[in-house]
């Protein structure tokens, strides 16, 4: 008697396997991450964003994120940040989601508010704080009137009133970001900008309803989404973007993050972005991939999609991390300043098919 065996074949993803989340399919799972371009005046995006965002969403990525864009003038890291404080910002960000859009990738746009780390110089006028007595210079923000550095301005405690601005600034932001054709949000609470200076006790020295436990000092971000949730549509992806350790004894961990996962994931957040670091100087063992780690343990502990982020410049690293199931999607930051076209070099050294843009055809491999 024959007996036939079935076995059920697992699909297992690669980096050039498409997503979907909610209504977005992505093409593949390589991700533009957000980099600061500090080249606005007044907040406002012109030609280098179109040209700097467009061009990589030609190069083949899915999914291009702009820059951290502040949703407040004082939420700014510089003078020269990209906002979106007001409607006037709308109109050229329009015109560069559309681009992005025609080319096959999807605009995604990084809601931020910069917290005691606003007033800087861009990093090649020195990065240094401006004094907020300079006409150049603003006060910061922060949960906590402790600076970020022993030499630098304290920042100013956010009362009540501030803190409910800043949630009125996302949503409004949120708003604006729909009007401009964004398709993906990403909340920036990484970095010791103002979200994670909420949720790591090395900044947030509160005693009240949002600080002191980890439900109160989780609060801010959840509130933040909450409010973004009001006015961003249901099908359109949420992510958020967190330091999964300060680095630092007495800090935030990768426990943390895994817990806060788990209630992100229950508010309606599709992805994890998961980056380290930056609320604090600390020493991080820089290695490729040095970050892999914790999108793999908030991925398998929470049952969140994560991103992976850091020192991810080789195709084969890239796939790797999909295939092993450490991350659902790839960020990558610095490779696509040294090579906008890294998808389709990627696609090429991985023996995958990858649909190259008409005026290129000419030079595929």
């Amino acid at each position: 008697m024959l007996v036939y065996i079935f076995v059920k074949k697992t699909y297992m993803p690669h980096l050039f396997s498409p997503l979907k989340i909610k209504s977005i399919e992505f093409k593949n799972r390589i991700v533009v991450s957000p980099m600061c371009e500090y080249s606005s005046i007044d907040g406002f995006a012109n030609d280098w964003h179109l040209v700097h965002l467009g061009s990589r969403a030609v190069g083949g990525a899915a999914l291009v994120i702009t820059e951290a864009t502040a949703v407040s003038a004082e939420g700014r890291i510089s003078p020269g940040d990209l906002g979106i404080w007001k409607d006037e910002h709308i109109e050229k960000l329009k015109q560069i989601t559309g681009f992005i859009h025609q080319h096959g990738a999807v605009a995604g746009i990084q809601l931020a508010h910069a917290g005691r780390k606003a007033s800087h110089q861009e990093p090649w006028n020195g990065g240094k704080q401006i004094p907020s007595d300079n006409e150049n210079g603003w006060e910061s923000l922060a949960p906590s009137a402790i600076p970020f550095t022993e030499n630098q301005e304290a920042p100013i405690e956010l009362d009540k009133a501030g803190i409910e601005k800043v949630k009125a600034d996302f949503k409004a932001a949120a708003a604006r970001a729909l009007k401009a054709g964004f398709k993906v949000i990403e909340l920036h609470a990484a970095h010791g900008y103002l979200i994670h200076e909420f949720y790591s006790p090395l900044s947030n020295h509160r005693n009240d309803v949002y600080g002191g436990s980890f439900e109160n000092r989780i609060r801010l971000l959840l509130e933040v989404t909450a409010a973004v949730k009001e006015v961003w549509p249901d099908e359109y992806p949420l992510f958020v973007r967190i330091s999964s350790s300060d680095w630092t004894e007495g800090g935030w961990t990768a426990h943390d993050s895994v817990e806060l996962a788990k209630v992100l994931k229950d508010k309606g957040i599709d992805l994890v972005d998961c980056s380290s670091g930056g609320n604090v100087l600390a020493k991080i063992p820089l290695k490729p991939g040095y970050q892999v780690e914790f999108a793999e343990q908030i991925r398998k502990e929470s049952g969140i999609l994560t991103g992976a982020v850091g020192m991810i410049t080789e195709p084969e690293q890239a796939d790797q991390i999909i295939q092993s199931g450490q991350a659902d999607v790839v960020l990558l930051a610095r490779e696509f300043l040294r090579d906008p076209h890294f998808p389709l070099r990627a696609a090429h050294q991985l023996g995958r098919e990858i649909k190259w843009p008409s005026q290129y055809e000419r030079a595929k491999w």
